[in-house]
């Protein structure tokens, strides 16, 4: 007989269960991990909020364009230091899955140009001369 008791059974599951993988590599996020993407978070957040309110840029369409650029970014920090996606995890991104997200970006992108051009046309007050006009 051996002189080490035995391993009550749900013991030996847990190290059976953890003993071989089903494909799921995906990584687990360190407290490092979490404080670096927190940070470019924070600071990719920052920048496009500095470049509006000190009007940086004397062009709409830079700021803009520096803004949308800085949100892509920032979805990519998003996606590496909360989500887990690596092309080491889950087998590696598939090429639908990454179609799925450009698409999902492209119409957010889009859509918010859109409503943002909208608004600033429609919705901004009139000049006194502009009301006199209105029939």
């Amino acid at each position: 007989m051996s002189s080490h008791p035995q391993a009550p059974a749900h013991e030996d599951a847990a190290k059976t269960h953890h003993a071989h993988s089903h494909g799921h590599e995906a990584g687990h996020g360190s407290l490092k991990g979490y404080m670096i993407g927190f940070g470019l978070s924070v600071i990719l957040t920052a920048i496009p909020f500095i470049l509006v309110m000190a009007g940086v840029f004397d062009s709409n369409l830079l700021t803009a364009f520096l803004v949308m650029a800085l949100a892509v970014v920032q979805i990519i920090v998003h996606m590496v230091y909360f989500l887990h996606m690596s092309p080491r995890s889950e087998g590696g991104w598939t090429m639908m899955a990454l179609i799925f997200t450009l698409v999902i970006v492209g119409i957010t992108l889009a859509g918010s140009l859109w409503v943002m051009h909208h608004l600033n046309a429609n919705m901004m007050p009139m000049s006194p001369e502009m009301m006199k006009n209105m029939p």
